[in-house]
C-alpha cells in the first residue's frame, strides 16, 4: 500500500534519490543510466519503470517513454503482489500527462482505488486526475466518498466546489445547488464549520439561489465569527441586503464601512445607489462579462418622487460633509469625488446645477489636481456638462492652476492634468492649427524644462513629466490627420524615439511607436518595439492585439510564425498547468480560487484571439509551402485535408467568444484593430471613448474565422479538382474522378459567397463583371482578397464540373474562368501598385493588400496550376497520351503561367526600383521633411527643434550623468536611417516571396514545354 518508512515505491530511498537529483539538475543521461541500472535490479517494479519513463520523456523520447509507461501499467494490473502506492501512480501520471494521455493515468488510479477502496491517499490522487480532466461530476462523487471515509470538512467542500463548477458550466443548476446546500447544512448541524473559506462557500451557494435572507442569518450567527476582519463582513452584509432589496438596511451598512474606510470609493457608490434605491449596479454585476468593464453605469432613479429624491440626496451630502470633517488626511480622495457624484446624480434626475458641479470639480482639483490619476477620476463626470460649460470649467482650471503651487513637481503634475482635461473636453479638433502647434510646443518645452527633476531617479523609475511626450505625440498625429503634412507624423516618431533614448522602459512610448510604424509601413520596426515590450504569460493574450493583426497581412513570415507559436504555446501550457493550480487551491483550502482558476481557464479557451491564432497558424503553413505542391500536400495531410477546420467553420456560429484584450492601451487614432482614423479623411476626433463595441467585434471575428476555416479544405479540393480535370491522364495512372469533389467544392463556394453577402450566381456575375472590365474592382470593397480567392476556387470547381462552360454573357461566349482569374490577379495587383506611392515619406497603406494578393489568391492559383501541370506529365515509365481533349486545357494552363509571370515581373521590377535606390538618397529625402524652409518659425517641426536645442545645450550638473549621457547619444539621423531600413526590410521580404513564386512559375514553363 502506502510507502513504508525509508522506501520509495517499494525501493530503498537511497537507490532512488540519485535519480531524482539527476533529473532535478537536468542531467538526463546520468539519470537514464541510473534508472536503467535500478530497473535491472528490480525488473518487476512499476516505480522503477515509471522513473525510467520520466527520464525518457524529459529527453524528448516520447514513444519510448509511453511504451515503458504502458509496461508499468500492465504490471500494476497483472501482479496483485506489486506495491501500488501514490508515489508510483503520481510518477506515471506526470509522464502520461506530459504525453497527452491523461486518460491512462486516470485509469491507473481508478484501478488502484477499486482494488483498495479505503485508501485515502489513492482517492486523493484519483480526485486530482478528475480535476485535470475537468470532470466535475466525478470530482463530486470521489470527494463525497472521501468525506464519508474521513469525515473531514475539506472533502465536503471539495464536493461542494465540484457541484458549483457543474452549475457554472450550465448543468442542473437548481437541483445541484439544493444538494450542495443540504450537504453543508447537514455538516454544520453535526460538526459546524471551522474555516472562513468554508463559510464563504456556504454563503455563495445560498446567494446563487437568491436565498439572501438565509445567507444573512448564517453571516449574523455564530458562523459569522469566522470572518475576523469587520469591514469584510460588513461588505458581504451590504451586498446581501442590497440584492435582497432591503436598501435601507444596506445603506446603513455601507455607511458604517465608509466611516471605517473613508477612501472606499466603490463602497460610496453602493451607499448612494442603495440610498436612492438604484439597483443598476447589482443588475450589471450579474450581466457583466468583460475583463475591462465599462467605467460608467446607466443609473435609474426615475421611480423616486422629487421630494424623496431631494431628501435622500441631502442626506448623502450631509454624510459626505461629515466625512470631510472627520478626515484630516490630504490623500483621501473619496469625499471630494463623492460631492461630484452627488451633483452628477442631481443632473441625471433633471435637478442639476452646472455651477455647483463645476465648483465640486474645482474643489477636487485644488486638492488633487497634481496627481496623475486626477483626470481619469473625473472623466465620467465631465460627460454631463454641456460643451460650453466644459470650456468654462477648463478656463477656471487654467486660472486656478496659475497660482496654486510653488513646488516644481506639483506644478508639473497640475500642468499635465490641465492638458489631459483639455483632451477630455474634446475641443482639440475645433482649435486652430496654430493653437494646437502651440500646445505641442508648450508640452515639449515643459518636458525639457523639468528633466532636472528626474536626475537622481533610478532608470527603472518613472520620470517626472513622462506623460508629456505621449501627449505631444497625440497632438502631432491630430495635426497630421488634419493637414496631411508628413512632417508632423515624422516629428511624432522622433519625439517618442527621443523619449525612449532617455529612458527605455516607457511602455506607453513603445506602444505608440509600434502603431505609428505599423501605419507608416515600417512593420519590422513595429515588431522590434513589440518584442522590447517583453510580452510574456497572460500579457500575450491582453497585449498581442497591438501587433498580430498587422503581422497577419505582412510578408514577415518568420516573425509572424514566432508570434503565433509563442502565443499558442503559452495558451496550451496554461491549459495544461491550470489544473495544477486548481488542485493546489483545493489542497490549500482556498475554494474561491478553485472557481476562479476554472473560470479563467474557460475564458481563455473561448478567447477570440486563441480561435484566430489556431486558424491562422496552419494557413501560414499553407502560404509558406504553396510554391511546392508536394510540401503543400504534406501540410494538408497533417491538417486532415482541412476537414477539422471545416468542422470549426460549421461550429463558429454557436461558439461563445470572449474578448480579453486591453483596448484601453491603444492610441486614440486606432481604437480597435479594425479601425484606424488615419486611413480616412479628417473627422474631428481627438478622443475616442473606451467602451468596447463587443457585438460588432464578435460579428467581425466570427465572419473572418468562418471564412478562413474554409480555406484549407477548398485548397485541398481545388488541387484534387485540377488534377482530375485532365481526362487522358486518368487512363495512364488509373485514378478515377470523384464527383463528390465537385459537389463539395460547389457547396463551399456557396458558403463563401454567402459570407460575402451574395448568392453563388450573383457572386459569379460580380467576379466576371470586374474581370471583364464591366465593373470597377471598387465593388469588392474591403473584401478584395476574399473575392479574388473566390474567383480562384470558382475556376478550380469549373475545371471538373464544366458548369460555367456553356453559359453566355451579353456579348456572346463567356470568357473562360482561367482567364477570369488571370485577369483579376493582374488587374488588382497593378491597381494597388499604381495607388501606392513608394516614397520614403509616404505610409504605403496598400502594401498589406499587395502582400495578401501575392500570398493568398496568387498562391492558391499557383497550386491549381501545379496540380494541373503534374497531372499532364508522364507518370513513371509510361508516356503521356496526348489527345485533342487536353490541348485546350494545357493551352489555358500555359497562358495562365505566362500571365502570372508577366504580372510578377512588373511587381518585382517595381519593388526592385525602390529597393535599389541609394540609401543616402532615401535618407536625405526623409531628413528633408524635418527641415524648416528659410526663416520659417511656425508650422510643423517646432517640437523637433526644441528637442534638438536641448541636445545642443546639455548641462551635466543640472541633468545628472545618466540623462546627460542619454542626450549626448541621441542622433536623429540614426533614427531616420533605422526607419529607412525598416521600411525597405518589408519591401525586401515581399520581393523575396515574389521571386520564389516566379522561380516556381519558370519551372512550370519548362515542364509544360516537355508535354
Amino acid at each position: 500500500m502506502a510507502s513504508k518508512f525509508g522506501l520509495a515505491g517499494g525501493i530503498p530511498e537511497r537507490r532512488v534519490r540519485p535519480i531524482w537529483d539527476a533529473i532535478d539538475s537536468r542531467q538526463y543521461k546520468t539519470a537514464l543510466k541510473l534508472a536503467t541500472s535500478l530497473l535491472a535490479k528490480t525488473p518487476n517494479s512499476p516505480y522503477a519503470l515509471a522513473l525510467k519513463a520520466l527520464v525518457l520523456e524529459r529527453m524528448g523520447k516520447a514513444d519510448e517513454a509511453l511504451s515503458v509507461c504502458l509496461n508499468a501499467k500492465e504490471l500494476l494490473y497483472k501482479n496483485d503482489s506489486v506495491l501500488m502506492d501514490d508515489l508510483t501512480l503520481s510518477t506515471l501520471q506526470i509522464v502520461f500527462q506530459r504525453l497527452d494521455h491523461l486518460d491512462l493515468a486516470t485509469s491507473c488510479y481508478e484501478y488502484a482505488c477499486g482494488k483498495f477502496p479505503n485508501n485515502l491517499e489513492l482517492m486523493m490522487g484519483l480526485f486530482n486526475c478528475y480535476v485535470r480532466e475537468y470532470s466535475f461530476v466525478k470530482q463530486q462523487q470521489t470527494a463525497i466518498k472521501m468525506y464519508k471515509l474521513a469525515g473531514e470538512e475539506r472533502f465536503l467542500l471539495w464536493a461542494v466546489c465540484s457541484i458549483q463548477l457543474q452549475v457554472f458550466s450550465g448543468n442542473g443548476g437548481e437541483k445541484l445547488l439544493l444538494l450542495a446546500e443540504g450537504l453543508v447544512k447537514k455538516h454544520v448541524a453535526s460538526h459546524s464549520l471551522h474555516e472562513p473559506e468554508a463559510l464563504m462557500v456556504y454563503i455563495s451557494i445560498l446567494e446563487q439561489q437568491a436565498k439572501y435572507g438565509d445567507a444573512l442569518e448564517i453571516l449574523n450567527g455564530k458562523l459569522g465569527s469566522l470572518l475576523m476582519i469587520e469591514v469584510d463582513k460588513l461588505r458581504i452584509q451590504g451586498r446581501l441586503l442590497a440584492r435582497a432589496g432591503d436598501y435601507s438596511a444596506a445603506t446603513d451598512i455601507f455607511q458604517k464601512i465608509l466611516e471605517l474606510s473613508p477612501d472606499d470609493w466603490e463602497c460610496f457608490l453602493h451607499y448612494l445607489g442603495c440610498l436612492l434605491e438604484d439597483d443598476s449596479y447589482w443588475c450589471n454585476l450579474a450581466l457583466n462579462d468583460s475583463v475591462y468593464p465599462s467605467k460608467s453605469v446607466d443609473y435609474k432613479i426615475l421611480h423616486l418622487e422629487d421630494e424623496a429624491f431631494d431628501s435622500r440626496i441631502s442626506k448623502a451630502s450631509a454624510f459626505v460633509q461629515k466625512l470631510h470633517e472627520d478626515t484630516d488626511n490630504n490623500i483621501v480622495r473619496c469625499p471630494y469625488l463623492a460631492n461630484i457624484e452627488i451633483e452628477r446624480r442631481r443632473h441625471l434626475q433633471g435637478k442639476g446645477d452646472n455651477d455647483k458641479l463645476i465648483e465640486s470639480l474645482m474643489q477636487y482639483f485644488d486638492r488633487f489636481g497634481h496627481l496623475a490619476c486626477s483626470s481619469a477620476d473625473v472623466e465620467k463626470f465631465l460627460d454631463v456638462l454641456s460643451p460650453d460649460k466644459k470650456i468654462e470649467f477648463l478656463n477656471k482650471l487654467k486660472k486656478s492652476f496659475d497660482c496654486i503651487s510653488t513646488v516644481p513637481t506639483k506644478m508639473l503634475g497640475q500642468s499635465i492634468t490641465l492638458f489631459k482635461i483639455q483632451e477630455l473636453v474634446g475641443n482639440m479638433s475645433e482649435l486652430p492649427v496654430a493653437e494646437l502647434e502651440g500646445s505641442a510646443v508648450q508640452m515639449a518645452e515643459m518636458y525639457c524644462r523639468n528633466l532636472p527633476l528626474s536626475k537622481d531617479l533610478d532608470p527603472q523609475e518613472g520620470m517626472h513629466g513622462e506623460e508629456l511626450l505621449s501627449m505631444v505625440c497625440n497632438v502631432l498625429i491630430q495635426l497630421f490627420w488634419r493637414t496631411r503634412h508628413v512632417r508632423y507624423f515624422i516629428e511624432a516618431i522622433m519625439v517618442l524615439e527621443f523619449g525612449l533614448n532617455i529612458r527605455r522602459y516607457v511602455w506607453q512610448y513603445k506602444i505608440l511607436l509600434l502603431h505609428l510604424y505599423s501605419y507608416w509601413g515600417a512593420l519590422s520596426l513595429a515588431h522590434e518595439w513589440y518584442k522590447l515590450l517583453d510580452v510574456k504569460n497572460i500579457l500575450m493574450e491582453t497585449v498581442s492585439h497591438h501587433i498580430l493583426p498587422q503581422m497577419l497581412v505582412s510578408p514577415l513570415w518568420k516573425d509572424l510564425n514566432n508570434l503565433l507559436q509563442d502565443y499558442l504555446k503559452f495558451m496550451d501550457d496554461h491549459f495544461r498547468e491550470s489544473a495544477d493550480l486548481t488542485f493546489l487551491a483545493y489542497r490549500h483550502r482556498n475554494y474561491s480560487k478553485v472557481i476562479e482558476f476554472v473560470q479563467f481557464k474557460e475564458r481563455l479557451q473561448h478567447s477570440n484571439q486563441y480561435l484566430v491564432a489556431r486558424v491562422e497558424a496552419p494557413i501560414l503553413q499553407l502560404k509558406q509551402n504553396a510554391d511546392n505542391i508536394e510540401e503543400e500536400e504534406a501540410v494538408l495531410e497533417s491538417l486532415k485535408s482541412g476537414v477539422h477546420f471545416l468542422e470549426l467553420s460549421n461550429e463558429i456560429g454557436s461558439k461563445s467568444l470572449t474578448f480579453n484584450e486591453d483596448m484601453q492601451t491603444r492610441p486614440w487614432w486606432a481604437p480597435t484593430s479594425e479601425r484606424n482614423y488615419l486611413l480616412g479623411p479628417f473627422e474631428g476626433v481627438s478622443y475616442y471613448p473606451r467602451e468596447n463595441s463587443i457585438k460588432e467585434r464578435e460579428a467581425s471575428v466570427r465572419r473572418a474565422v468562418e471564412r478562413k476555416s474554409l480555406l484549407p479544405r477548398m485548397i485541398y479540393l481545388s488541387i484534387q479538382s485540377a488534377s482530375a480535370s485532365l481526362k487522358d491522364n486518368l487512363e495512364v495512372n488509373g485514378s478515377v474522378s470523384d464527383p463528390k469533389i465537385s459537389s463539395e467544392l460547389k457547396i463551399l463556394l456557396e458558403r463563401y459567397a454567402k459570407i460575402l453577402g451574395f448568392s453563388l450566381s450573383d457572386a459569379i456575375e460580380v467576379v466576371l463583371g470586374v474581370s471583364g472590365g464591366l465593373k470597377s474592382s471598387e465593388v469588392f470593397g474591403s473584401d478584395l482578397i476574399d473575392w479574388v480567392n473566390f474567383a480562384v476556387f470558382l475556376n478550380s470547381w469549373n475545371l471538373s464540373s464544366h458548369e460555367l462552360g456553356h453559359r453566355a454573357d451579353g456579348d456572346g461566349c463567356q470568357p473562360q474562368t482561367w482567364e477570369t482569374v488571370n485577369s483579376l490577379l493582374e488587374k488588382c495587383i497593378l491597381e494597388k501598385m499604381s495607388l501606392t506611392e513608394l516614397s520614403i515619406t509616404s505610409p504605403w497603406n496598400n502594401l498589406p493588400v499587395l502582400t495578401q494578393l501575392v500570398t493568398e489568391p496568387f498562391a492558391w492559383h499557383g497550386l491549381v496550376i501545379q496540380s494541373n501541370v503534374r497531372a499532364s506529365l508522364p507518370s513513371g515509365k509510361k508516356k503521356k497520351k496526348t489527345g485533342t481533349s487536353d490541348l485546350p486545357a494545357l493551352s489555358r494552363t500555359r497562358d495562365s503561367v505566362l500571365s502570372l509571370c508577366g504580372t510578377l515581373e512588373k511587381l518585382m521590377k517595381w519593388l526592385r526600383e525602390q529597393i535599389n535606390r541609394p540609401e543616402d538618397e532615401n535618407l536625405e529625402s526623409f531628413l528633408s521633411s524635418l527641415q524648416k524652409k528659410g526663416q520659417e518659425q511656425e508650422g510643423s517641426g517646432q517640437v523637433f527643434q526644441i528637442l534638438e536645442t536641448l541636445v545642443s545645450s546639455i548641462n551635466d550638473t543640472d541633468l545628472g550623468d545618466r540623462i546627460s549621457q542619454a542626450l549626448k547619444s541621441w542622433n536623429h539621423v540614426d533614427v531616420a536611417r533605422k526607419i529607412v531600413k525598416g521600411k525597405f526590410t518589408v519591401l525586401a521580404e515581399l520581393l523575396r516571396l515574389c521571386e520564389s513564386k516566379f522561380k516556381m512559375l519558370q519551372a512550370l514553363k519548362q515542364q509544360l514545354a516537355q508535354v
